[in-house]
């Protein structure tokens, strides 16, 4: 078997990701990370198309909530009567209504940085 194989456990109900050997036993790590299992290797085979999605998908919400985009700074704010930051916001609020948090993310630096030359502190 190769590091790094989603391997289905019977008896642990468990899809996991295959480490190594250690005596005889197979060593699997939880999908996303975490404590590994010793598994007996004739009780273990592929985890299924369906297996590993839903290991990801576990994985994926129990995923700490501290990674992008939940500890992003405030959006910059429009300087009050300039036309360019209302501009800018007005291309942030279409991108976030778009749901297209990329563009979003294009307008928030183009606004800070017309900001910072135009409007400065």
């Amino acid at each position: 078997m190769e590091p790094g194989t989603l391997l289905y456990d019977p008896a642990t109900n468990t899809v996991g990701e295959y480490q190594d050997k250690a005596g005889p036993y197979a060593l699997l790590r939880p999908v996303g990370g975490g404590r590994e299992w010793q598994a007996d290797p004739g009780s273990l085979r592929p985890a299924t198309d369906a297996e590993r999605l839903s290991a990801g998908v576990r994985a994926a919400n129990y995923r700490p909530r501290t990674d992008a985009p939940f500890l992003v700074a405030a959006p910059p704010q429009p300087a009050p009567g300039c036309a360019s930051c209302l501009e800018l916001v007005e291309l942030r609020v279409a991108a976030r209504t778009a749901r297209d948090y990329s563009a979003e993310t294009d307008a928030n630096v183009l606004l800070r940085k017309h900001r910072s030359e135009a409007h400065p502190v």
